[in-house]
């Protein structure tokens, strides 16, 4: 089989720049087409001399139709408005589409699962990374042994100081991991802020604390604690390529896949 083409999203980004160095470097990818918003000062620069890769003979570019006409698929970690839009755009191709997006709405969740059925191959996840998908397995695996009467759940997340969504997607796929593990809607039963006189913790709910500062890439813990005895999983990023591995392998896994949206748990045949 011919190498998969990949138009690369942000290809001047910090994740752009590593996605396009890592799909170089692998036998069965290459660059296709290297996207940026207008305006941005990288346009027209090599795509592989951005990233450290040498010379591609990629220019990056702001023309959307020819971006995704050159490519089999799309690695996406941009924005949830942009996000939207190419669903869409690559439903109407019938690529691939990878989505590392964070902070989507229901409501954005809801056009990126029509695109799915409107023949796009999507993979959206909260996390690229692999360790942080079978992590969310072990935490639904915990909160439905544990039971909700014994041991309460809080996650708690670092990131960077230029993060601007909060909790991170990482932490609500945790907390959606655990809420399916206990049969409850999380939207029901998260706890986002804690100030002030709160009174106890209401039992059965789950928590979320968010840290902010430096240059984290992603700290996540998911703590059970109970009467004498706390556990806690945890999964710690320490370099952004991890994101851009597992992105690589989903948008390859969904290649050969029929229309849909997908989840990392799919890709890892959790």
């Amino acid at each position: 089989m011919d190498a998969m083409r990949l138009v690369i999203l942000g290809a001047a980004g910090r994740m752009g720049r590593t996605l396009v160095r890592l799909a170089h470097e692998a036998p069965d990818l290459t660059v296709a087409a290297a996207l940026e918003r207008p305006g941005s000062l990288a346009l027209g620069s090599d795509a592989g001399q951005l990233a450290g890769a040498g010379h591609l003979g990629v220019p990056v570019t702001d023309d959307l139709d020819a971006a995704l006409a050159a490519g089999d698929g799309v690695i996406d970690f941009t924005a949830p408005a942009a996000s939207v839009f190419l669903a869409r755009e690559t439903a109407r191709r019938g690529l691939v589409h990878v989505i590392g997006t964070t902070g989507c709405s229901a409501a954005d969740d809801e056009a990126i699962a029509a695109a799915g059925a409107q023949g796009a191959r999507i993979v959206k996840s909260g996390n690229m990374s692999l360790g942080v998908n079978l992590l969310s397995v072990l935490v639904e695996q915990a909160a439905r042994a544990l039971g909700p009467d014994a041991f309460d759940i809080e996650i708690l997340e670092m990131h960077h100081r230029h993060k601007v969504d909060a909790p991170s997607g990482t932490a609500l796929l945790l907390g959606r991991a655990a809420a399916e593990g206990r049969g409850i809607d999380l939207a029901e039963t998260s706890v986002r802020v804690r100030d002030g006189h709160t009174g106890p913790r209401a039992a059965g709910t789950i928590g979320f604390a968010t840290l902010r500062g430096g240059s984290v890439v992603g700290d996540h813990d998911v703590i059970l604690a109970g009467e004498g005895e706390r556990i806690t999983l945890s999964h710690h990023a320490e370099d952004r390529a991890i994101f851009a591995r597992g992105a690589l392998r989903a948008a390859l896994w969904a290649r050969n896949r029929p229309p849909g949206l997908y989840s990392m748990r799919d890709v890892l045949g959790l």
